[in-house]
């Protein structure tokens, strides 16, 4: 886990750590972002989150297979520029995925990197995810999530027999969700806050898409400055865990 935070990470600037412990390491949170590793090495990364660099830094990772997107919000691709040292050395651009709606707006705000400019090499091959199912070596599948008025894309990652489902940024459980990540290993899901939220899925909504889909384990993230993560640890469920930045799961 790369980034367990919300938009504003915590604490939010003007050092606000709401309710945080600002002793407890793990309640600072920067933007979300997951890497994904397979027994073979193959690694992929989801979302180029706003503080992509530091993270990478933070976990010493310096190469991904695959890049892949769950919508075009700020926090979530605006680190994109920090994939350009990642470009070095490789033969070609990194592979990147998302809906098509998300592919159409990331081109439209940074066609640089999916087109090189000014002699640049292409940092990102982007392609939609509609006939993808292999990746990296992991078997790729998903869905679209309601995020208030926009969506979100929910992926599932199968791989050496285990299975990883990611839900970020999402505001209502549907039964695509449900059937996408039906018995995964591993779940993270976004969680919010502990009142509901209109855009976000809030504490209840979070365990319930975990119970739901009898999801092996449960993983928290997208946390805002309300959730306290030694509280929130001793509320949730045993199958559940709260995330961290620099939290490392082996499913």
């Amino acid at each position: 886990m790369l980034g367990s935070g919300t938009s504003t990470g915590v604490p939010r600037i003007g050092n606000d750590w709401g309710a945080c412990d600002p002793a407890e390491p793990k309640n600072r949170r920067s933007r979300v972002s997951i890497a994904i590793e397979n027994d073979a090495g193959q690694r992929i990364l989801i979302d180029t989150s706003t503080d992509l660099r530091q993270q990478l830094l933070a976990t010493g990772i310096d190469r991904f297979d695959a890049v892949f997107w769950t919508h075009d919000h700020a926090d979530h691709c605006h680190g994109i520029d920090d994939l350009r040292p990642l470009r070095y050395g490789r033969g070609g651009p990194i592979p990147g995925y998302a809906a098509s709606e998300t592919v159409r707006r990331l081109r439209q705000r940074f066609g640089y990197v999916f087109a090189g400019q000014f002699g640049y090499h292409t940092i990102v091959e982007l392609d939609t995810l509609d006939r993808l199912r292999m990746c990296a070596g992991f078997g790729v599948a998903s869905c679209q999530m309601p995020h208030g008025p926009a969506q979100s894309t929910a992926y599932r990652f199968d791989c050496d027999g285990k299975t990883i489902g990611y839900a970020t940024d999402f505001s209502e459980i549907t039964r695509e969700m449900i059937d996408l990540f039906y018995k995964v290993d591993l779940l993270v899901v976004d969680c919010l806050r502990r009142e509901p939220h209109p855009t976000h899925a809030h504490l209840g909504m979070a365990l319930e898409l975990v119970e739901t889909t009898r999801a092996g384990c449960g993983v928290l993230t997208h946390l805002d400055k309300s959730m306290d993560y030694a509280t929130l640890a001793g509320e949730v469920p045993a199958n559940v865990l709260v995330g961290f930045d620099g939290m490392e799961l082996a499913a």
